[in-house]
């Protein structure tokens, strides 16, 4: 695919995943990565699948102030499309609760993170 193809469907990926997102953190949610990591000259867009994941800020991933965790949307090769930062434990139990009512899937793996 080339470049520009790949962007552009990965930027409506994003688009969607963030807007769902949005709906459920009240506008936090940030654009990430439209484009997966495939460590070859290959454009691919991020997935269309959504799986949620949380990652502890204290474990390196210190993109903000607030202490707790980051939210993210990822595809199946843990890309994120979407990230909320300084989610609560609160939060983060309301919004478990959210993703198993929607029918959204963990994500077991490594997350990729926008630098």
């Amino acid at each position: 695919m080339q470049y520009f193809q790949a962007l552009k469907l990965g930027q409506k990926r994003v688009a969607k995943a963030r807007e769902y997102l949005n709906k459920l953190t009240d506008g936090r949610a940030m654009p990430a990565l439209a484009l997966a990591d495939t460590k070859s000259n290959v454009w691919q867009p991020v997935g269309e699948e959504n799986l949620y994941a949380f990652v502890d800020e204290s474990a390196g991933f210190v993109l903000t102030d607030n202490s707790g965790y980051i939210l993210a949307l990822v595809d199946k090769t843990g890309s994120s499309k979407t990230i909320v930062q300084g989610v609560t434990q609160q939060q983060k139990e309301n919004l478990e609760k959210a993703f198993k009512e929607d029918n959204i899937s963990k994500f077991e793996g490594k997350v990729i993170l926008p630098v």
